[in-house]
């Protein structure tokens, strides 16, 4: 087969991530990289060899006329830019979340069945092999299950600036809950039925109608319950930033942090120690009857190599004709869920969900 032509959109950190795996992979062959910062995309270039640049998305779309356009730009643009791409006729790739409403993130998967197109979404979590393997256990515990999950990022500089530009359209809970309430759906395999939610704007430096810190708490139909906590800025605290852990009648299963170090590190969010399980199941003298089991996951892809999961993923999705049906339908549902979330804290009402 001839090589699947890809525009990049965005030079960040996931841009030049997913843009070092279509270099390495020869199925693809980048033909443009997309920013409105020079140096981001002039680095990003220089560093692969000399890729074409451009500053607007529409003159890339039209000049290069890509088969996949990666979309790993601000979460504003996302829909928008992935409505172009599938009308014009390219399969896409967009970073979390597929759009800031439900409404246009539904659009966006009706458009890509319409024009015979794969949308792939990138959570990627759902390519981590600790994190599937934490998703299976989970699923071994019974019902319902408690599950409860963090990821506070104590920001300063530039990653201060890049959180203050998120903000603009959304909060932390929304921006990076969809992974982990996408988690919660696949360990519960529950509808969720309502949410709500706490925040508080804890800086001056963001519009008086946004907030950096939130949490969500979201209720399943089978009486599982979970929790998300997200704070962004110089302030976070890096006490109990990283929690992943679920409980269920047979016992709980946990990510242990792989080390301490800046929560504001990339390659933090997703990486791992271990798993812990443990197991509820007692004597008739009141002891344990199995000790705790650990489950060693240090061997793990680091988060260049996940974003190659991710491309191989969309690849095999391309060239065998898989069904993303399920996959985007996920997509549309967690924002959904999160942006109950956002609702239920400016209203200070609990939402229930259809």
């Amino acid at each position: 087969m001839s090589k699947l032509k890809v525009l990049v959109v965005g030079c960040g950190h996931m841009g030049t991530s997913h843009a070092r795996a279509y270099h390495k992979l020869d199925a693809f062959e980048i033909v443009g990289l997309v920013s409105r910062t020079p140096a981001s995309r002039n680095r990003l270039s220089e560093e692969l060899g000399g890729y074409p640049t451009f500053s607007s998305f529409d003159e890339a779309l039209e000049a290069t006329k890509p088969d996949v356009a990666s979309i790993n730009s601000y979460p504003d643009t996302h829909a928008e830019y992935a409505r172009k791409s599938l009308e014009a006729g390219a399969h896409v790739f967009v970073e979390k979340p597929l759009a800031t409403t439900v409404e246009e993130a539904q659009e966006i998967a009706d458009c890509a069945q319409r024009h015979g197109k794969k949308l792939v979404v990138g959570y990627i979590l759902r390519v981590h092999p600790a994190w599937k393997k934490f998703i299976e256990l989970a699923q071994t515990l019974g019902s319902p299950l408690v599950m409860r999950m963090n990821l506070n990022q104590q920001s300063s500089g530039a990653q201060w600036q890049t959180h203050k530009q998120l903000m603009l359209s959304m909060s932390p809970i929304v921006d990076c809950g969809v992974h982990y309430v996408d988690v919660m759906c696949q360990m519960t395999r529950s509808r969720p039925v309502q949410v709500s939610a706490i925040g508080a704007r804890l800086t001056e430096e963001i519009d008086a109608a946004m907030y950096n810190y939130g949490q969500l708490q979201v209720t399943f139909e089978d009486g599982s319950v979970g929790w998300y906590e997200a704070g962004w800025g110089p302030m976070m605290s890096e006490t109990a930033f990283f929690v992943k852990d679920v409980i269920g009648p047979r016992g709980c299963v946990s990510i242990v942090e792989k080390a301490e170090g800046d929560t504001d590190d990339i390659e933090g969010h997703t990486q791992t120690g271990c798993l812990k399980l443990h197991h509820s199941q007692l004597n008739d003298d009141g002891s344990f009857t199995k000790q705790d089991d650990l489950i060693d996951t240090s061997d793990e892809p680091d988060h260049d190599e996940l974003c190659e999961l991710e491309q191989r993923f969309l690849l095999n999705a391309i060239q065998q004709d898989w069904d993303l049906s399920d996959h985007v339908q996920d997509a549309v549902n967690s924002l959904k869920i999160v942006l109950a979330a956002d609702e239920a804290f400016r209203t200070g009402q609990t939402v229930a969900l259809d």
